[in-house]
């Protein structure tokens, strides 16, 4: 397993699916860059994107929801150490390895990136 994985190999989500949680830097876009307006609060569920095809088009979300402790948000242009808990019945495990960095979005609109930790 790589160094991000927390100790417990699988989590569970309150509906008892298994997660992986792993730990990375999320960096928020500004608005001015094309961000959120505002703040994401802990347990935010958005698309997570590892890659892109040669046009510009993603290849395929991903879902998992980011926490973090010590603040009730994160603002639009901050960077703050979080724990990412993705599904286990989709094919990530392949993408995550420690400095991996990928895209937070909303629909089609990128909200920032995060690096596996």
């Amino acid at each position: 397993m790589p160094e991000s994985f927390l100790k417990e190999e699988h989590g569970t989500d309150r509906a008892g699916g298994r997660l992986i949680p792993i730990k990375a830097k999320l960096t928020l876009k500004r608005t001015e860059e094309g961000g959120r307006k505002n703040g994401i609060i802990s347990g935010y569920r958005p698309n997570h994107v590892f890659e892109y095809d040669k046009s510009g088009q993603l290849l395929q979300t991903f879902i998992g929801d980011i926490v973090f402790e010590g603040q009730a948000t994160i603002e639009p242009g901050e960077t703050k150490d979080v724990i990412v808990r993705f599904l286990v019945n989709q094919p990530i495990e392949k993408y995550l390895t420690k400095g991996r960095k990928w895209w937070i979005h909303e629909a089609s609109k990128v909200l920032g990136e995060a690096i596996i930790l």
